[in-house]
């Protein structure tokens, strides 16, 4: 099992160290950053981590907006994710389908 994060900014002038800081907190094992508007599906990062994943991974977003801009993609996303193996968990929102109530 690996812990893998995933970071997004708007823009050039954001910056990712806050969402780097709290993987490194976390002792997050590798992460993928992208500097580009959440409503482009041409996530080039995105793409990278849902390829490097494997069963048993969890994701880790400092929040869902981060990983997706409406919840339909959220959604996709998870399923995504789940029938691969892997989890995900956000360090703001409650949801984190590495508990059983995350699962439902």
């Amino acid at each position: 099992m690996a812990l893998i994060g995933y970071a997004r900014v708007s823009t050039q002038e954001q910056n990712e160290v806050r969402q780097i800081e709290s993987f490194a907190a976390l002792g997050v094992d590798k992460y993928f950053i992208d500097k580009c508007s959440g409503k482009d599906a041409a996530r080039p990062q995105l793409n990278a981590m849902r390829d490097y994943v494997r069963e048993g991974d969890i994701v880790v977003v400092t929040e869902y907006a981060r990983l997706a801009r409406s919840v339909r993609d959220l959604l996709t996303l998870i399923d995504d994710l789940t029938a691969k193996g892997v989890q995900l968990r956000s360090l703001k929102e409650q949801f984190d389908t590495t508990t059983p109530q995350g699962k439902l």
